[in-house]
């Protein structure tokens, strides 16, 4: 355990849920995971990472529809929130800004403009953590020089730049980091419990289905093992519910591959089930629309935004989850974690840094949101994958504690001297350098925690 003088304060100006996504249960596990916020103690309690968190909850959107627009009120907001965290900095003597940059959006870009123009002078670090991908591309093809000239300025340089992906590292080399940390996200394990009751059901319903689709009958043992109804692939859409994230994708895949299958004369149906928020009322009723078709209502099951324990059940009940997602800021998103800790066999895009979050030549990786590509994929997995793959690549990456012992490491060293010698002799144990690294960013040192 570390003792109190050598820990590490850091104020975190970053928001916990709600509005509920992924950026902000990240951040709540953080907080969590390194003893809380230290605001609301009288004194900092010494814990093993070494690391004393305070607090600044930045919640400048009241929902999911408010995040990204203006609202005068947010101005407001945005000032206070500054204002409490340079009185952090004296008050508890706190010398390291933690901050979650926006992705390529303009409201959200200028929010971030503001924060660093009132709050960096008064910090002696700055550490960005990278949970949006994409804004160093969205700079470079979307907006004018001076756009890209103002965020320069106000941003760089960065003493450390936290980065979900090898994707990333192009957001943090734009802001000139000193130091790039590629750390991955983790949860706590949802399913402990995986191998003892979701895997035995789950490969009875695979092999009911390699049954059915070879035209043979099933025994009445089998049908009770596979849970009654190993005739119904239940798909599930866990996100919030818009066309970026891939939900009008999902739906067409559904009705493209039961087509398919009656085509067939296999006696497999797919079924779908929708479980998130809306982001605007257009994507609501464009679903509602979208569920008339070919009596798609039959076969999709909308649920709303789901935690806890119903959460729980449709992640267990579920045999497939789709995830084709083109979402302008899509990184490493918890919910196709989540998938993976219940050993889900999953299908989503080769999109940002997705494909690096599964093995090598995953079967479920498709190219774009085209209906047929998907169905595809959702048929090609339903007879061949038990999603052991799945709950292996989460026990592996994308743990809790590997998640907190990689981000502690890669926060502590922001507080030794960046480097005064050649990058090639100054490379921390366990650096390697990003190949192709060039230009005046390429002195930066590359971690992979």
């Amino acid at each position: 355990m570390a003792n109190r003088k050598s820990q590490m304060k850091l104020l975190v100006f970053a928001h916990v849920p709600p509005p509920h996504h992924g950026q902000s249960y990240m951040v709540q596990l953080m907080l969590d995971g390194f003893g809380g916020n230290c605001r609301r103690r009288k004194r900092a309690t010494p814990n093993r990472f070494g690391i004393a968190c305070y607090h600044v909850n930045a919640r400048f959107s009241r929902g999911l529809e408010d995040v990204g627009a203006f609202q005068s009120i947010k101005l407001a907001r945005l000032f206070l929130h500054c204002l409490e965290a340079i009185w952090c900095r004296f008050y508890y003597g706190v010398e390291n800004l933690y901050y979650v940059p926006a992705p390529g959006k303009r409201v959200a870009l200028y929010r971030d403009w503001l924060v660093m123009l009132f709050c960096r002078p008064f910090f002696k670090r700055v550490i960005l953590h990278w949970h949006a991908a994409g804004l160093a591309k969205w700079l470079e093809t979307s907006v004018q020089m001076r756009t890209r000239a103002a965020t320069y300025r106000l941003f760089k340089p960065v003493d450390l730049s936290l980065v979900l992906s090898r994707y990333n590292f192009a957001d943090a080399e734009k802001l000139l980091s000193r130091r790039i940390a590629v750390v991955n996200n983790g949860i706590p394990d949802p399913c402990p419990d995986f191998e003892q009751t979701i895997l035995p059901r789950r490969r009875a319903r695979c092999a009911a289905r390699v049954k059915l689709f070879a035209g043979r009958p099933l025994l009445p043992e089998e049908i009770q093992h596979a849970g009654g109804d190993p005739e119904t692939v239940k798909v599930l859409f866990l996100a919030h519910c818009s066309r970026d994230k891939g939900l009008f994708a999902t739906v067409e895949a559904i009705g493209a591959a039961n087509r398919h299958l009656a085509a067939r004369g296999v006696p497999v149906r797919m079924k779908l089930t929708v479980a998130g928020s809306f982001v605007t009322v257009e994507d609501r009723e464009t679903f509602n629309h979208w569920l008339q078709k070919d009596d798609l209502h039959r076969v999709v099951e909308y649920l709303g935004f789901v935690s806890g324990a119903d959460k729980d059940r449709v992640l267990r009940e579920a045999d497939l989850f789709c995830f084709p997602t083109h979402y302008l800021g899509e990184n490493q998103p918890v919910n196709l974690i989540e998938a993976m800790a219940f050993g889900l066999p999953v299908v989503v895009t080769r999109w940002r840094s997705l494909p690096e979050m599964l093995p090598d030549d995953y079967p479920g990786l498709v190219s774009g949101q085209s209906s047929a590509e998907v169905a595809a994929a959702l048929v090609r997995l339903a007879t061949e994958h038990t999603g052991e793959i799945s709950r292996r690549n989460f026990v592996v990456r994308y743990t809790l504690q590997a998640h907190l012992n990689a981000l502690a490491a890669a926060l502590r060293q922001v507080e030794t001297e960046p480097p005064t010698v050649p990058a090639e002799a100054a490379l921390p144990l366990g650096a390697s350098r990003r190949p192709g690294a060039t230009g005046a960013n390429s002195g930066s040192v590359h971690l992979t925690l």
